[in-house]
């Protein structure tokens, strides 16, 4: 039985102007900029949040024109949005991992694309060819070396799967690192050379030692952790085959009906503590969840 995604994942719901046409235009982004609005994000991704909304700064206040350590988000409101790395902030900080459901569209799309794009920066300040210097360009967008040569923002591609039986059953797993009753559906990154569907036929095979048939593309989540692309599918297996953990990654997994993935879904998430169900599912940010829902809510 085939499905698709009853909703738009979390982090997909971008309400952000991203305002392209404006990063190569250096003079309009010098006149945005006296108005622009700052996000500021230490190492660890933590930024300031406040009553249910991001703290954003005035630009100006950082530096009198565009700091070429920051990169330009879109613009918001009628102003110019822009996001910069601060080793300095301090105070009660937040991360997109613990607000999870209590953001909305315009924080989503903000701070996944700050995080990718900041993310890269902290690790492209050499070209990878030759080793050269490289310095940011078009807000933030790529860098360039002195003789011209351009890199743009790396994407790293993965797949994440819920394997289902074709009928009541799907098979969820628990890496070693998770706590007992913590489980998820299996996810692994792209190859050189590799399409998406060869993919999700061989991380299934190696994570978990399942064929896979009837492969179904459901949606895509950024994931700025630190600057993926999740693709969500689905695909079909056969709950007799044996369950081989041959990669090393998988601790154990099981096949749940799914009644009992209703029961967690209603139980609550990763965040529960204690004594409790003896599942427990993704939190929302996740596109793992939003997988996960509209699977379980078939009829």
């Amino acid at each position: 039985m085939s499905f698709d995604l009853n909703a738009v994942p979390l982090l997909s719901r971008s309400a952000v102007d991203r305002a392209d046409t404006l990063r190569a235009d250096d003079q309009a982004l010098k006149e945005g900029w006296s108005e622009a609005r700052l996000l500021r994000l230490n190492r660890k991704g933590q930024f300031r949040f406040a009553e249910g909304a991001l703290v954003l700064e005035s630009a100006v206040e950082w530096s009198a024109e565009p700091n070429p350590t920051a990169v330009f988000l879109g613009i918001a409101e009628g102003r110019h949005l822009w996001a910069v790395r601060d080793t300095d902030l301090t105070g009660e900080l937040s991360d997109l991992r613990m607000l999870a459901d209590g953001i909305d569209d315009f924080t989503a799309g903000v701070l996944t694309s700050a995080l990718a794009l900041l993310n890269w920066h902290d690790s492209a300040g050499f070209h990878a060819a030759d080793g050269v210097v490289t310095a940011p360009i078009k807000g933030g967008w790529s860098r360039v070396t002195e003789n011209g040569a351009e890199e743009f923002p790396r994407l790293d591609p993965a797949v994440i799967c819920l394997i289902h039986d074709g009928g009541d059953r799907a098979l969820l797993a628990r890496q070693h690192a998770w706590p007992p009753r913590r489980y998820s559906i299996l996810a692994g990154f792209v190859e050189a050379g590799e399409s998406l569907e060869r993919c999700v036929e061989r991380e299934m095979k190696e994570e978990v030692g399942l064929d896979v048939r009837d492969i179904h593309y459901l949606g895509s989540q950024p994931w700025p952790f630190p600057r993926s692309l999740m693709l969500g599918f689905a695909a079909v297996a056969d709950p007799e085959q044996p369950l081989v953990f041959s990669d090393g990654e998988i601790a154990e997994a099981q096949w749940f009906t799914r009644d009992e993935v209703r029961t967690a879904l209603t139980d609550g998430d990763w965040s529960a503590r204690g004594e409790g169900p003896r599942l427990l599912l993704p939190g929302s940010i996740s596109i793992a969840r939003t997988i996960v829902e509209s699977w379980a809510a078939l009829d």
